[in-house]
Order: structure tokens, then C-alpha cells, then sequence
């Protein structure tokens, strides 16, 4: 079985299949229609502490050379 990971953001395509969000919130503007997710596992994403924690100070990080 292959795994591929997508942006919510870019377009459908038929050859995605099985279409599955894993976040916690919805993607900011995009409808149920437009994502056209078959299953969002909301749970399995990281919790809301860990992301406001990843997001508070990103210039305390280095990004990868």
C-alpha cells in the first residue's frame, strides 16, 4: 500500500484516492466540497498544545541546510 501526503490546498485529482485530513482544524476556506476528504482523522494530529508550542517562537529554530 502507498502512502502519498497533499496539501488541502492543492487541487483534486483523480488519482489521489483516499482523501484523508490529519489536523486538528479544518483548513481555513476550504468547504467540504472542495476537499473532498473520505475521512478526517482529526484525533490522530498532533494536540493543541503541541502545535501552539511548534508555532509560539520559530525563530528560536534553525532551518535545515
Amino acid at each position: 500500500m502507498d502512502i502519498q501526503s497533499k496539501r488541502a490546498y492543492s487541487p483534486v485529482e483523480k488519482e489521489d484516492g483516499i482523501r484523508v485530513p490529519v489536523d486538528r482544524v479544518w483548513p481555513r476556506g476550504m468547504t467540504k466540497e472542495r476537499l473532498k476528504a473520505d475521512l478526517w482523522l482529526k484525533d490522530a494530529a498532533s494536540s493543541t498544545a503541541l502545535r501552539k508550542w511548534f508555532n509560539h517562537d520559530r525563530s528560536s529554530r534553525k532551518s535545515p541546510k
